[in-house]
Protein backbone atom coordinates (compact mmCIF):
# COMPACT_ATOMS: atom_id res chain seq x y z
CA UNK A 1 0.00 0.00 0.00
CA UNK A 2 1.14 3.53 -0.76
CA UNK A 3 0.89 4.70 2.85
CA UNK A 4 2.94 1.84 4.30
CA UNK A 5 6.31 2.58 5.84
CA UNK A 6 8.92 0.79 7.96
CA UNK A 7 10.74 2.35 10.92
CA UNK A 8 13.27 0.36 12.96
CA UNK A 9 16.56 1.35 14.65
CA UNK A 10 18.40 0.20 11.50
CA UNK A 11 16.00 0.89 8.65
CA UNK A 12 13.59 3.59 7.53
CA UNK A 13 11.60 2.96 4.35
CA UNK A 14 8.65 4.71 2.75
CA UNK A 15 7.05 8.06 3.51
CA UNK A 16 6.67 8.30 7.25
CA UNK A 17 3.37 9.38 8.80
CA UNK A 18 4.68 10.83 12.07
CA UNK A 19 1.33 11.09 13.82
CA UNK A 20 0.52 7.50 12.97
CA UNK A 21 3.99 6.42 14.08
CA UNK A 22 3.49 8.17 17.42
CA UNK A 23 0.21 6.30 17.89
CA UNK A 24 1.76 2.96 16.96
CA UNK A 25 4.73 3.47 19.29
CA UNK A 26 2.46 4.74 22.05
CA UNK A 27 4.36 8.00 22.60
CA UNK A 28 2.82 11.34 23.58
CA UNK A 29 2.80 14.40 21.36
CA UNK A 30 4.46 17.55 22.69
CA UNK A 31 1.66 19.96 23.53
CA UNK A 32 1.47 23.74 23.79
CA UNK A 33 1.33 23.25 27.55
CA UNK A 34 4.63 21.31 27.45
CA UNK A 35 6.24 24.11 25.43
CA UNK A 36 4.90 26.68 27.91
CA UNK A 37 6.35 24.72 30.85
CA UNK A 38 9.72 24.52 29.12
CA UNK A 39 9.59 28.25 28.42
CA UNK A 40 8.90 29.02 32.08
CA UNK A 41 11.80 26.85 33.26
CA UNK A 42 14.41 27.70 30.62
CA UNK A 43 13.52 31.26 29.71
CA UNK A 44 13.14 30.24 26.07
CA UNK A 45 12.44 27.15 23.94
CA UNK A 46 14.85 25.69 21.40
CA UNK A 47 13.71 26.38 17.86
CA UNK A 48 13.76 22.66 17.00
CA UNK A 49 10.99 22.17 19.57
CA UNK A 50 9.15 25.40 18.69
CA UNK A 51 9.01 24.38 15.04
CA UNK A 52 7.79 20.86 15.76
CA UNK A 53 10.85 18.96 14.59
CA UNK A 54 11.06 17.38 18.04
CA UNK A 55 7.42 16.48 18.36
CA UNK A 56 6.84 13.54 20.70
CA UNK A 57 8.03 12.21 24.04
CA UNK A 58 7.77 9.71 26.85
CA UNK A 59 7.52 11.33 30.29
CA UNK A 60 9.13 14.65 29.38
CA UNK A 61 6.90 16.16 32.05
CA UNK A 62 8.58 14.02 34.72
CA UNK A 63 11.91 15.63 33.84
CA UNK A 64 10.39 19.11 33.83
CA UNK A 65 8.90 18.44 37.26
CA UNK A 66 12.32 17.40 38.58
CA UNK A 67 13.85 20.57 37.19
CA UNK A 68 11.09 22.60 38.78
CA UNK A 69 11.72 21.05 42.22
CA UNK A 70 15.52 21.06 42.02
CA UNK A 71 15.98 17.28 41.73
CA UNK A 72 18.86 15.78 39.75
CA UNK A 73 18.48 14.46 36.20
CA UNK A 74 20.80 13.91 33.23
CA UNK A 75 20.86 13.70 29.44
CA UNK A 76 21.76 10.64 27.41
CA UNK A 77 22.36 10.18 23.67
CA UNK A 78 24.50 7.99 21.49
CA UNK A 79 25.96 7.33 18.08
CA UNK A 80 26.90 4.26 16.10
CA UNK A 81 30.24 5.64 14.88
CA UNK A 82 31.06 5.68 11.18
CA UNK A 83 33.01 7.57 8.56
CA UNK A 84 29.87 9.02 6.96
CA UNK A 85 28.76 11.52 9.60
CA UNK A 86 26.41 14.09 8.06
CA UNK A 87 25.04 17.34 9.39
CA UNK A 88 21.73 15.69 10.18
CA UNK A 89 23.45 13.58 12.83
CA UNK A 90 24.33 16.79 14.69
CA UNK A 91 20.72 17.91 15.13
CA UNK A 92 19.80 15.98 18.33
CA UNK A 93 23.23 16.82 19.74
CA UNK A 94 22.44 20.52 19.18
CA UNK A 95 19.30 20.11 21.26
CA UNK A 96 21.36 18.32 23.90
CA UNK A 97 23.71 21.29 24.03
CA UNK A 98 20.75 23.60 24.61
CA UNK A 99 19.56 21.51 27.57
CA UNK A 100 23.09 21.52 29.02
CA UNK A 101 23.40 25.28 28.62
CA UNK A 102 19.97 26.11 30.01
CA UNK A 103 19.81 23.66 32.92
CA UNK A 104 23.43 22.81 33.69
CA UNK A 105 22.74 19.08 33.45
CA UNK A 106 25.34 16.44 32.63
CA UNK A 107 25.25 14.70 29.24
CA UNK A 108 26.20 11.02 28.95
CA UNK A 109 27.04 10.09 25.38
CA UNK A 110 27.59 6.50 24.22
CA UNK A 111 29.77 5.75 21.18
CA UNK A 112 28.62 2.27 20.21
CA UNK A 113 31.69 1.07 18.34
CA UNK A 114 30.71 -2.49 19.29
CA UNK A 115 27.25 -2.25 17.75
CA UNK A 116 28.53 -0.88 14.46
CA UNK A 117 30.99 -3.75 14.21
CA UNK A 118 28.34 -6.33 15.10
CA UNK A 119 25.49 -5.25 12.81
CA UNK A 120 27.27 -3.77 9.78
CA UNK A 121 29.25 -5.87 7.33
CA UNK A 122 32.65 -4.67 6.18
CA UNK A 123 33.82 -2.99 9.39
CA UNK A 124 36.65 -4.13 11.62
CA UNK A 125 36.50 -3.42 15.33
CA UNK A 126 39.60 -1.26 14.98
CA UNK A 127 37.84 0.85 12.37
CA UNK A 128 34.70 1.42 14.42
CA UNK A 129 36.80 2.32 17.44
CA UNK A 130 38.73 4.88 15.39
CA UNK A 131 35.46 6.31 14.06
CA UNK A 132 34.25 6.69 17.66
CA UNK A 133 37.12 9.09 18.31
CA UNK A 134 36.51 10.92 15.03
CA UNK A 135 32.79 11.34 15.75
CA UNK A 136 33.60 12.47 19.30
CA UNK A 137 35.43 15.45 17.81
CA UNK A 138 32.24 16.52 16.02
CA UNK A 139 30.29 16.22 19.25
CA UNK A 140 32.82 18.25 21.24
CA UNK A 141 32.92 20.87 18.46
CA UNK A 142 29.33 21.83 19.24
CA UNK A 143 30.58 23.58 22.36
CA UNK A 144 30.03 21.41 25.43
CA UNK A 145 31.96 22.16 28.65
CA UNK A 146 34.25 19.23 29.57
CA UNK A 147 32.67 18.84 33.01
CA UNK A 148 29.19 18.42 31.50
CA UNK A 149 29.83 15.99 28.61
CA UNK A 150 30.84 12.40 29.43
CA UNK A 151 31.78 10.31 26.38
CA UNK A 152 31.55 6.53 26.70
CA UNK A 153 33.29 4.32 24.14
CA UNK A 154 31.76 0.90 24.61
CA UNK A 155 34.78 -1.29 23.88
CA UNK A 156 37.00 0.79 26.16
CA UNK A 157 34.55 1.70 28.93
CA UNK A 158 32.72 -1.60 29.33
CA UNK A 159 33.58 -1.77 33.04
CA UNK A 160 31.07 1.00 33.70
CA UNK A 161 28.28 -0.83 31.87
CA UNK A 162 28.77 -4.57 32.21
CA UNK A 163 27.27 -5.17 35.66
CA UNK A 164 24.19 -3.16 34.68
CA UNK A 165 24.00 -4.98 31.34
CA UNK A 166 24.07 -8.39 33.03
CA UNK A 167 21.13 -7.38 35.23
CA UNK A 168 19.30 -6.01 32.19
CA UNK A 169 20.07 -9.16 30.22
CA UNK A 170 18.50 -11.36 32.86
CA UNK A 171 15.25 -9.42 32.58
CA UNK A 172 15.00 -9.62 28.77
CA UNK A 173 14.03 -12.85 27.06
CA UNK A 174 15.42 -13.81 23.67
CA UNK A 175 11.86 -13.84 22.36
CA UNK A 176 11.32 -10.22 23.46
CA UNK A 177 14.57 -9.04 21.88
CA UNK A 178 13.86 -10.88 18.62
CA UNK A 179 10.36 -9.47 18.41
CA UNK A 180 11.40 -5.91 19.31
CA UNK A 181 14.34 -5.61 16.92
CA UNK A 182 13.42 -8.08 14.20
CA UNK A 183 16.32 -10.41 14.93
CA UNK A 184 16.26 -13.85 13.32
CA UNK A 185 17.98 -17.18 13.95
CA UNK A 186 20.85 -15.97 11.78
CA UNK A 187 21.48 -12.84 13.89
CA UNK A 188 24.82 -13.08 15.65
CA UNK A 189 24.83 -13.42 19.44
CA UNK A 190 26.72 -10.16 19.88
CA UNK A 191 24.03 -8.15 18.12
CA UNK A 192 21.36 -9.83 20.23
CA UNK A 193 23.19 -8.87 23.44
CA UNK A 194 24.02 -5.32 22.41
CA UNK A 195 20.63 -3.76 23.37
CA UNK A 196 21.48 -4.48 27.01
CA UNK A 197 24.39 -2.03 26.73
CA UNK A 198 22.38 0.76 25.16
CA UNK A 199 19.75 0.30 27.85
CA UNK A 200 22.44 0.25 30.56
CA UNK A 201 23.58 3.81 29.89
CA UNK A 202 20.06 4.99 30.76
CA UNK A 203 20.67 3.62 34.26
CA UNK A 204 24.35 4.57 34.57
CA UNK A 205 23.90 8.03 36.20
CA UNK A 206 21.90 6.44 39.02
CA UNK A 207 24.75 3.96 39.61
CA UNK A 208 27.49 6.58 39.41
CA UNK A 209 25.85 9.04 41.81
CA UNK A 210 24.24 6.57 44.19
CA UNK A 211 20.90 8.34 43.96
CA UNK A 212 17.93 8.40 41.63
CA UNK A 213 18.98 10.20 38.44
CA UNK A 214 16.53 9.71 35.56
CA UNK A 215 17.69 10.56 32.06
CA UNK A 216 16.14 12.48 29.20
CA UNK A 217 17.10 11.09 25.81
CA UNK A 218 16.87 13.41 22.76
CA UNK A 219 16.93 11.15 19.71
CA UNK A 220 15.20 10.24 16.47
CA UNK A 221 12.00 8.29 16.94
CA UNK A 222 13.42 5.14 15.33
CA UNK A 223 15.39 4.52 18.55
CA UNK A 224 12.23 4.16 20.64
CA UNK A 225 12.32 0.31 20.80
CA UNK A 226 15.45 0.40 23.00
CA UNK A 227 13.89 2.71 25.51
CA UNK A 228 10.50 0.99 25.57
CA UNK A 229 12.35 -2.08 26.80
CA UNK A 230 14.34 0.04 29.27
CA UNK A 231 11.14 1.48 30.70
CA UNK A 232 9.54 -1.97 30.95
CA UNK A 233 12.28 -3.33 33.21
CA UNK A 234 13.52 -0.21 35.01
CA UNK A 235 11.44 -0.41 38.16
CA UNK A 236 12.10 -4.14 38.63
CA UNK A 237 15.81 -3.32 38.63
CA UNK A 238 15.43 -0.37 41.00
CA UNK A 239 16.11 2.32 38.38
CA UNK A 240 13.99 5.29 37.27
CA UNK A 241 12.29 4.99 33.90
CA UNK A 242 14.15 6.92 31.18
CA UNK A 243 12.30 9.80 29.53
CA UNK A 244 12.63 10.56 25.82
CA UNK A 245 12.06 13.42 23.41
CA UNK A 246 11.74 12.31 19.81
CA UNK A 247 12.64 14.07 16.59
CA UNK A 248 11.64 13.44 13.01
CA UNK A 249 14.11 12.25 10.39
CA UNK A 250 16.31 14.65 8.45
CA UNK A 251 14.99 14.55 4.87
CA UNK A 252 17.31 13.64 2.05
CA UNK A 253 18.18 16.44 -0.35
CA UNK A 254 17.01 14.22 -3.19
CA UNK A 255 13.55 13.72 -1.70
CA UNK A 256 13.83 10.71 0.63
CA UNK A 257 12.23 10.96 4.07
CA UNK A 258 15.64 10.27 5.63
CA UNK A 259 19.20 10.98 4.53
CA UNK A 260 20.79 7.78 3.24
CA UNK A 261 24.45 6.73 3.20
CA UNK A 262 23.61 4.63 0.13
CA UNK A 263 22.86 7.86 -1.77
CA UNK A 264 25.71 10.33 -1.12
CA UNK A 265 23.86 13.17 -2.85
CA UNK A 266 21.02 12.93 -0.33
CA UNK A 267 23.18 14.16 2.55
CA UNK A 268 25.74 16.85 3.39
CA UNK A 269 28.67 15.16 5.09
CA UNK A 270 30.97 16.82 7.57
CA UNK A 271 33.88 15.93 5.28
CA UNK A 272 32.29 17.37 2.11
CA UNK A 273 34.24 19.98 0.19
CA UNK A 274 32.53 23.36 -0.21
CA UNK A 275 31.96 22.80 -3.92
CA UNK A 276 30.19 19.49 -3.19
CA UNK A 277 27.99 21.12 -0.56
CA UNK A 278 26.99 23.78 -3.08
CA UNK A 279 26.31 21.23 -5.82
CA UNK A 280 24.11 19.10 -3.56
CA UNK A 281 22.09 22.06 -2.35
CA UNK A 282 21.66 23.55 -5.82
CA UNK A 283 20.41 20.16 -7.07
CA UNK A 284 18.09 19.59 -4.10
CA UNK A 285 14.40 18.83 -4.59
CA UNK A 286 12.12 21.82 -4.03
CA UNK A 287 8.44 22.64 -3.87
CA UNK A 288 8.83 25.25 -6.58
CA UNK A 289 7.21 25.68 -9.96
CA UNK A 290 8.85 24.37 -13.17
CA UNK A 291 9.83 27.87 -14.36
CA UNK A 292 10.70 31.20 -12.77
CA UNK A 293 7.71 32.76 -14.55
CA UNK A 294 5.32 30.24 -13.00
CA UNK A 295 7.00 30.64 -9.61
CA UNK A 296 6.41 34.39 -9.65
CA UNK A 297 2.83 33.91 -10.81
CA UNK A 298 1.68 31.01 -8.62
CA UNK A 299 4.21 30.85 -5.83
CA UNK A 300 5.92 27.78 -4.43
CA UNK A 301 5.01 25.11 -1.88
CA UNK A 302 7.46 25.41 1.06
CA UNK A 303 5.53 22.79 3.04
CA UNK A 304 6.71 20.20 0.52
CA UNK A 305 10.18 21.60 -0.08
CA UNK A 306 13.37 19.93 1.17
CA UNK A 307 15.31 23.19 0.97
CA UNK A 308 12.82 24.97 3.22
CA UNK A 309 13.01 22.09 5.72
CA UNK A 310 16.78 22.63 5.93
CA UNK A 311 16.19 26.31 6.64
CA UNK A 312 13.94 25.18 9.50
CA UNK A 313 16.73 22.99 10.89
CA UNK A 314 19.74 25.27 10.54
CA UNK A 315 18.40 28.82 10.59
CA UNK A 316 17.89 29.95 14.19
CA UNK A 317 16.05 33.18 13.36
CA UNK A 318 12.28 32.70 13.35
CA UNK A 319 11.93 35.98 11.49
CA UNK A 320 14.16 34.82 8.62
CA UNK A 321 12.39 31.45 8.37
CA UNK A 322 8.99 33.15 8.32
CA UNK A 323 10.12 35.53 5.59
CA UNK A 324 11.45 32.64 3.46
CA UNK A 325 8.14 30.82 3.84
CA UNK A 326 5.96 33.81 2.98
CA UNK A 327 8.12 35.02 0.09
CA UNK A 328 8.08 31.53 -1.42
CA UNK A 329 4.30 31.22 -1.13
CA UNK A 330 3.65 34.49 -2.99
CA UNK A 331 6.33 33.96 -5.64
CA UNK A 332 8.64 36.68 -4.39
CA UNK A 333 11.47 34.18 -3.71
CA UNK A 334 12.77 31.92 -6.48
CA UNK A 335 14.15 28.45 -5.76
CA UNK A 336 17.65 29.34 -6.91
CA UNK A 337 17.73 32.30 -4.53
CA UNK A 338 16.43 30.18 -1.66
CA UNK A 339 19.07 27.51 -2.33
CA UNK A 340 21.80 30.15 -2.43
CA UNK A 341 20.65 31.41 0.99
CA UNK A 342 20.74 27.88 2.38
CA UNK A 343 24.20 27.26 0.96
CA UNK A 344 25.55 30.37 2.65
CA UNK A 345 24.05 29.31 5.97
CA UNK A 346 25.39 25.73 5.72
CA UNK A 347 28.78 26.93 4.48
CA UNK A 348 29.09 29.24 7.50
CA UNK A 349 27.90 26.50 9.87
CA UNK A 350 30.38 23.94 8.52
CA UNK A 351 33.31 26.38 8.47
CA UNK A 352 32.81 27.23 12.14
CA UNK A 353 32.17 23.60 13.04
CA UNK A 354 35.32 22.31 11.38
CA UNK A 355 37.46 24.99 13.02
CA UNK A 356 36.15 23.94 16.44
CA UNK A 357 36.55 20.29 15.49
CA UNK A 358 40.24 20.81 14.81
CA UNK A 359 40.70 22.40 18.23
CA UNK A 360 38.86 19.50 19.88
CA UNK A 361 41.69 17.12 18.97
CA UNK A 362 43.79 18.57 21.80
CA UNK A 363 41.14 18.12 24.50
CA UNK A 364 39.21 14.95 23.67
CA UNK A 365 40.48 13.07 26.72
CA UNK A 366 38.97 15.72 28.99
CA UNK A 367 35.54 14.59 27.83
CA UNK A 368 36.00 10.86 28.41
CA UNK A 369 33.89 9.29 31.15
CA UNK A 370 36.92 7.26 32.19
CA UNK A 371 38.90 10.45 32.85
CA UNK A 372 36.34 11.72 35.35
CA UNK A 373 34.91 8.58 36.96
CA UNK A 374 37.63 6.21 38.15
Amino acid sequence: MANEFVVTPWEVKGRVDYLRLAREFGVQLITDEDVKSLQELAGDVHYLIRRGFFYAHRDLRTILDRQRTGLKWALYSGRGPSADLHIGHLVPWMLGRWFVNRFGVEYFFEMTDDEKFLVKEGYTLEQTNRYAYENALDLIALGFPPDKLHIIIDTEDIKYLYKIAVRVGKKLTLSTVKHTFGFTDSTNVGAAFFPTLEISVAFLPTELYGETVPVLIPTAIDQDPYFRLARDIAEDLGYPKPSTIYGKFIPGLTGEDKMSASNPDSAIYITDEERDVKRKIMNALTGGQPTAEFQRKYGGDPDNCVVYKYHLLFQESDEKVKRIYEDCKVGKLLCGECKAMLFERIREFMKEHNERRERAKDVVQQYRLSTKFK
